[in-house]
């Protein structure tokens, strides 16, 4: 192929790769077909279609690459900072749409699993430990989800006084806090029980309630309210 059939050709792979999308959605798409649907967003002319597959290979699903850091992106041959715009920002928006949608859909305070889908989305793909203050009205509707913390590999260092700046900053009635467990046990250590009982009784001070305080792991989480820990 000539320099110039080559171009054609790929202008008109992508047009291809379009309209099936705009037909039928991501029906009958291979993974790597979409990883490379979302690099061209940032990459107009160039051939992505090997990035696209080194990326599945590399990663092993859509869910690996979306999740990648840039870091790793940047790995693969070809990939850069424009290149990977698309893929950080259809996982963003995706991200803050399902967010959105549980918080103005489901109550989180009355639904665990609501909430734990809500924090999959906010903290279930970080590798580091991260705390977390879900702020609320007087409705028990969402003002903030704030991270406060973020530790190392296997703890992080909280502290109640900045928990309770972020509460007071907001006005918030009552609050749900939560972190993850990068080791994807959520079963909490005997610092998260510590923690936990001085956020509660520090939160009584200012006459806040604490619904909730949640750790999660891989696709599982262990509730404090659940176990009657927040009495």
């Amino acid at each position: 192929m000539t320099n110039q059939t080559t171009a054609d050709y790929q202008i008109g792979h992508r047009k291809r790769l379009r309209e099936r999308f705009l037909k039928a959605g991501l029906d009958g798409f291979h993974d790597y077909e979409i990883v490379e649907l979302l690099l061209t967003i940032g990459t107009p002319r160039k051939d992505v279609r090997p990035m696209a597959r080194e990326a599945i290979d590399k990663f092993k699903t859509l869910s690996g690459v979306l999740n990648a850091s840039v870091e790793e992106l940047t790995q693969i041959k070809g990939i850069g900072n424009v290149s990977i715009f698309g893929i950080r920002l259809v996982k963003a928006v995706a991200e803050r749409y399902t967010q959105e949608t549980i918080v103005n859909e489901r109550s989180l305070v009355n639904s665990p699993e609501s909430l734990r889908q809500y924090l999959q989305h906010t903290l279930g793909h970080r590798n580091r430990e991260c705390f977390a203050a879900i702020l609320l009205d007087a409705k028990n509707k969402v003002i903030q989800t704030e991270i406060i913390f973020e530790g190392s590999l296997t703890s992080t260092c909280v502290y109640t006084r900045e928990v309770i700046a972020a509460i007071l900053k907001h006005n918030a009635v009552a609050v749900m806090f939560a972190h993850n467990h990068p080791s994807g046990d959520p079963t909490p250590s005997q610092e998260d029980i510590d923690l936990t009982r001085n956020l509660v009784q520090a939160c009584q001070v200012i006459d806040v309630i604490v619904h909730e305080h949640m750790i999660l792991g891989n696709n599982t989480y262990y509730s404090f309210a659940e176990e009657g820990i927040l009495k």
